[in-house]
């Protein structure tokens, strides 16, 4: 243990130096939050590091895969499946529709446009479920790269920024209630991937038709529905992984099998049995706090090992893989809701 902080520390603390301003610069700017930035600054300064290069790598490496794992267990803790059950299975038809319809088209435009496969698969599942969140679970089991991190991450952040922007215009212009927040709170949830993003839309149509924080407590609740397939999607990657192993003549289930998925799923089951014998939820609010703070360390790592002149030239069909996911969410979304009369 002692030889190996002695060969990362300065990697540690490299990503930790981008990571405090970044998670700072997140809270005031929501619209990109905290993970984006640590990316750019992340990708910025990889050139300038170049000669303390090899004194780097190992804490780099280890915080944008170790680290990444842990964020997502810890993200367990901000789940009750209780409150869940009560208020999120209203838009589970939505979600689920929202979540296959993705997922089929980064299927499809992977093949129709030959893009890479885990780069459609981090984006597919990035749109669908829940953003940073849900990347940073898949990259490991489908062992992407930190490019290909980077990459989906970059894609899933500007279509965010585009629904943050767009989104409380067209509830107004389709005649969404703006008595309630449930119509917008359950579109939003749905057609929104990334929960930074969930939270600045809801609370923009809250402030437009003065509804307090109606919109806001619906869209999360919907938000954290959605996350819980984080779980399924994780596991069949992992079992698709293992059968193309065992087609190559070898498998190995310790490096196939996303033990840190089931960590989350236990770190749920705790909040949600702790809340129903009287805990309070704010007892886990720590957790959740630190489970977003390591996303954006473990961002600052794969900002740093991104090659940022190979992103902008590799970029153009997982923009619009991007994109196609983002248009046909949002519709899928809105229809879904119309047929279930929900708006």
């Amino acid at each position: 243990m002692k030889t190996w902080f002695l060969k990362s520390w300065m990697g540690l603390l490299t990503c930790l130096l981008i990571a405090v301003p970044a998670w700072y610069l997140g809270k005031c700017f929501p619209i990109m939050g905290g993970a984006v930035i640590a990316i750019i600054m992340g990708m910025c300064l990889a050139p300038i590091i170049g000669r303390w290069r090899p004194h780097l790598d190992g804490g780099i490496r280890w915080i944008s895969k170790k680290v990444l794992q842990l964020a997502v267990i810890l993200l367990g803790f901000g789940l009750n499946l209780s409150v869940v059950a009560k208020s999120g299975l209203q838009a589970l038809p939505v979600i689920l529709t929202v979540i296959t319809i993705s997922l089929l088209i980064a299927y499809g435009a992977q093949r129709w446009m030959k893009i890479p496969t885990r780069i459609a698969t981090l984006i597919g599942v990035g749109s669908s479920i829940c953003g940073g969140s849900a990347i940073a679970a898949t990259a490991p089991v489908i062992q992407a790269d930190d490019d290909e991190v980077a990459q989906a991450i970059s894609v899933i952040f500007f279509f965010n920024v585009l629904a943050a922007l767009l989104f409380p215009l067209l509830g107004t212009c389709l005649g969404m209630d703006t008595t309630t927040g449930e119509v917008f709170g359950v579109f939003s949830g749905t057609a929104v991937n990334d929960t930074s993003s969930v939270t600045a839309v809801a609370a923009t149509w809250d402030s437009m038709h003065q509804l307090g924080t109606a919109t806001l407590q619906k869209a999360v609740t919907v938000k954290l529905t959605r996350t819980l397939a984080i779980i399924p999607i994780v596991l069949g990657l992992s079992f698709f992984s293992m059968r193309q192993a065992k087609g190559a003549g070898k498998v190995s289930l310790k490096k196939v099998f996303p033990f840190f998925v089931v960590w989350f799923l236990v770190a749920t089951c705790i909040t949600t049995v702790s809340v129903h014998f009287g805990v309070a939820e704010s007892v886990f609010a720590p957790m959740k706090t630190l489970s977003k703070f390591l996303i954006v360390v473990a961002m600052a790592a794969i900002g740093l090992n991104t090659d940022l002149v190979k992103l902008i030239k590799s970029g153009g069909k997982a923009l619009l893989l991007g994109g196609m996911c983002w248009i046909g969410i949002t519709l899928c979304a809105l229809l879904v809701q119309r047929l279930l009369g929900i708006w």
